[in-house]
């Protein structure tokens, strides 16, 4: 029954929120499932199976740049007997590449070294601008 005043009783004023929420999850549902996701960059290793075929000849147009990691971090540069310290790394590869742009960096980590080393050494050679690294086993 209303009131002569025109005021509604309070039964009336309430809104039922319940479809609304269904809506709202289903929209979520929605944009979750479809959304794209970035992916991220990761270093891939080769497998054991693709070791089995010998590496290319070399050129002497594309000399590659080799680092070997020592069992005591020694960081020696294409086989010269005396090791080079983390502060040389970044200037001997932008020299290096400068002689040959076409050159990559191939790491050869011996497994008792830190990943400290290998890590210096690859960051140095991103920001030398040099997008082909490898890592091989000794």
């Amino acid at each position: 029954m209303k009131k002569i005043s025109g005021k509604r009783s309070e039964d009336d004023a309430k809104i039922d929120l319940t479809p609304m929420l269904d809506v709202v999850f289903i929209l979520l549902i929605f944009f979750v499932v479809t959304a794209t996701f970035l992916s991220e960059t990761t270093i891939s290793a080769a497998s054991s199976d693709n070791n089995d075929q010998p590496p290319p000849p070399e050129d002497d147009e594309k000399k590659n740049i080799l680092f070997e990691i020592d069992a005591n971090n020694a960081i020696i540069l294409n086989g010269n007997p005396r090791p080079i310290i983390a502060t040389q790394i970044r200037s001997n590869i932008d020299q290096l590449k400068a002689e040959n742009p076409a050159a990559s960096v191939i790491i050869q980590p011996n497994p008792a070294s830190e990943v400290n080393a290998l890590v210096m050494i690859m960051d140095a050679a991103r920001q030398a601008g040099m997008t082909n690294i490898s890592i091989v086993e000794p």
